[in-house]
């Protein structure tokens, strides 16, 4: 991190964290980022918002900071959840460019500092930009994709498009992209904020999506940089599957609400409800209870009017 007399005019990078009953796995996220930036000439900051954890997120921090004093922690007194938490988090940042990183993400090598290089030698054409995304066991995780059109979100619920590389993917080169995941974005300070940040109404899930497609129609462009890479755990703080299940659903229905046609809305919602009620019937045949009460209580949110 920068030297305690360095002045926070002097501040090129703002790494921002989301803090939610991760201890562990936010220290290694640190550590990784200490460690992979010892010695860069890249002056830069931490600012870590922990939304209202109840394990020892807290103290974990404050004796972080002791020895790392660039370290800024923001103590929320409720869980803000992502786009608020994140946008709350950008105010006390004094960098020209903002990373916005996941908790359980451990960076590999010169990965941020590589990202930060690419993205500064192709400003022009490049305004967001994520690096590739592994998983634990170093295999690919699909992190960047296409925006949720009708016959994308179909492929995603009855065609396993994420193995065809229909709705998620990994992509080994350089390219343009709709999206990229929001564990691990980079862009400039000025763009973030000429989009409002991301999008409050949002609690979790679909938040960079929104934002990025926002971005897209503003002639904002999104990159993959595959160089850069990041070992992204997933899930570390959604307590288990069901609550990430039915917040896809309301990300999938909010986005269309706010972005597509009523028709749109309507066909989106008859698909939702088709995936539920066949996901309910698998549950009852194998007398899987979490699956039958998951998608009743998906199949209501879609019922919605």
């Amino acid at each position: 991190m920068p030297t305690s007399n360095q002045h926070a005019e002097d501040i090129e990078l703002s790494i921002v964290i989301l803090s939610y009953n991760t201890s562990d796995v936010t220290r290694n996220c640190l550590d990784s980022i200490r460690q992979t930036l010892a010695g860069s000439n890249l002056a830069y900051e931490v600012v870590v918002l922990d939304n209202a954890s109840s394990d020892d997120s807290l103290k974990m921090l404050h004796d972080f900071k002791k020895d790392h004093p660039q370290l800024t922690i923001i103590e929320s007194t409720e869980n803000l959840g992502f786009s608020k938490g994140n946008n709350k988090a950008v105010t006390h940042t004094k960098g020209k460019y903002i990373l916005f990183l996941n908790s359980d993400i451990i960076v590999m090598e010169n990965a941020i500092q590589d990202l930060v290089s690419f993205y500064r030698e192709n400003e022009q054409k490049v305004q967001f930009a994520g690096g590739k995304l592994l998983n634990k066991d170093m295999t690919p995780q699909p992190s960047s994709g296409p925006f949720y059109s009708l016959p994308v979100v179909f492929g995603a619920l009855f065609l396993k498009g994420d193995y065809w590389g229909l709705t998620r993917s990994s992509p080994d080169d350089v390219q343009r992209m709709d999206w990229v995941s929001g564990a691990c974005i980079l862009t400039k300070k000025e763009y973030f904020q000429s989009l409002g940040g991301f999008d409050e109404n949002i609690f979790m899930y679909m938040e960079e999506i929104d934002l990025l497609y926002r971005a897209q129609k503003k002639g904002l462009s999104t990159y993959i940089y595959p160089p850069a890479k990041f070992i992204h755990l997933g899930s570390a703080s959604s307590n288990g599957k069901t609550y990430p299940i039915l917040q896809v659903y309301n990300g999938f229905l909010y986005f269309y609400k706010k972005h597509h046609s009523a028709f749109a809305v309507t066909l989106l919602k008859r698909m939702l409800q088709l995936k539920a009620t066949i996901s309910i019937l698998i549950g009852k045949i194998t007398k899987s209870t979490y699956l039958t009460e998951t998608y009743e209580k998906a199949y209501r949110i879609a019922s919605m009017d």
